[in-house]
């Protein structure tokens, strides 16, 4: 039975759960395909401010992909490059969603569960979660396209200690290398990053894919060119903009539209 990607909706906070019980919610082929459709539909969701990405119960994120599955899907160089594109789809509906995204992480995060946590723009762990990818004991290297991702996130001595030890780190250390955004104790971890979700919500949605969009683009390490610096001052002719400062002036909580 395949696991399930399952999303719901509370105010302006969607919730995409990964699911596959009896199996520490290790992602399988299907749940690659059904996560990106599911964040590709979330993200042009105007009305949406915030996704929070988490797995099914406390005990993980998700333990990896499924390794029941590799010996019919990643058998030949065909179908595992086939198997790795649906995987690498996913992860770049993550790193692509206009909204905010929040990994909340609880037990195990390993392989493809840090490679999907790696995609989120914030990372709140609970004080017991762990990190790793030992698939050095499996006898397989990571997928480079997946790697990069973990890369960018952790830089180059970090993440050659997870993959040529095989090690599995508690959220402390993760946190200390880069990891993590944060870490809470496992009874706060839940409301921690729902208090995340609303602190976002209660900024300007366009600011806050704006402020994405530029990071992005300031990791590419080219120079912005003069038309780029222009379009950022984009807020200008914005309601929000104009919201935000009566509001300061007035002395009261903004409403912003996204527009």
């Amino acid at each position: 039975m395949s696991g399930r990607i399952l999303c719901t909706r509370a105010e302006r906070v969607a919730t995409v759960t990964l699911a596959n019980p009896g199996k520490l919610n290790a992602i399988d082929f299907a749940m690659w395909q059904s996560l990106a459709e599911i964040v590709a539909e979330l993200s042009g969701d105007e009305e949406l401010r915030c996704v929070v990405v988490r797995g099914d119960g406390d005990q993980a994120f998700a333990a990896g992909g499924d390794i029941d599955e590799f010996l019919g899907r990643r058998d030949t160089v065909e179908r595992a490059m086939a198997y790795h594109a649906q995987a690498g789809a996913a992860l770049q509906a993550l790193a692509d969603c206009r909204q905010p995204t929040i990994a909340l992480l609880q037990g195990a995060c390993i392989g493809g569960g840090l490679e999907i946590a790696a995609q989120c723009d914030l990372r709140i762990a609970a004080q017991s979660s762990r990190f790793g990818a030992p698939i050095n004991k499996l006898g397989f290297s990571m997928y480079p396209a997946e790697m990069a991702s973990l890369l960018r996130l952790a830089g180059p001595a970090c993440l050659l200690e997870i993959l040529l030890e095989g090690r599995i780190l508690g959220a402390q250390e993760a946190l200390g290398k880069g990891l993590l955004t944060r870490v809470v104790t496992d009874d706060e971890v839940v409301n921690e990053a729902y208090a995340s979700a609303r602190r976002i919500c209660a900024g300007a949605p366009l600011v806050a894919r704006w402020h994405k969009q530029w990071l992005r683009r300031l990791q590419q390490g080219a120079p912005l060119s003069e038309e780029e610096l222009r379009a950022s001052f984009a807020f200008l002719a914005t309601e929000d903009y104009r919201e935000g400062l009566s509001a300061f002036i007035e002395k009261r909580k903004p409403e912003f539209r996204g527009r």
